[in-house]
């Protein structure tokens, strides 16, 4: 097994022990949904950026695939904190349209730009 996929798993399981801690934590009355909620989904935040971080210092032979992940690490870092952001300080109905169009929007901008570095390529 490779490191990536260990880190990737060492991720999961530390959300999925954080989501177990907080709920225990909720159950004896310690902190709120809200509170868990927030957290958990802050957490998720925080791993988008550690993955879009990750990106470009992974080694691709091609300058063209360099450039791509470049685009797809920033804009999956400033999604992601976006994220983390909006569920830290924004109230949680807010916080998911925000949250999730941000998302949405990393993504779109690192597919329209894999389009268009395909365009180029084709001309």
């Amino acid at each position: 097994m490779n490191s990536e996929t260990k880190v990737s798993l060492a991720w999961g399981a530390g959300i999925i022990v954080l989501a177990l801690g907080l709920s225990s934590a909720r159950s004896a009355g310690q902190i709120d949904h809200d509170t868990v909620t927030r957290i958990i989904l802050g957490a998720t935040g925080l791993m988008v950026v550690w993955f879009g971080n990750m990106m470009p210092k992974r080694f691709v032979p091609s300058e063209v695939a360099r450039r791509v992940h470049r685009v797809g690490g920033w804009s999956m870092v400033i999604s992601g904190l976006i994220y983390a952001g909006a569920f830290a300080w924004l109230p949680i109905q807010t916080a998911v349209f925000v949250g999730c169009g941000a998302i949405i929007a990393g993504l779109a901008i690192t597919l329209g730009y894999c389009q268009s570095v395909r365009t180029k390529a084709r001309a």
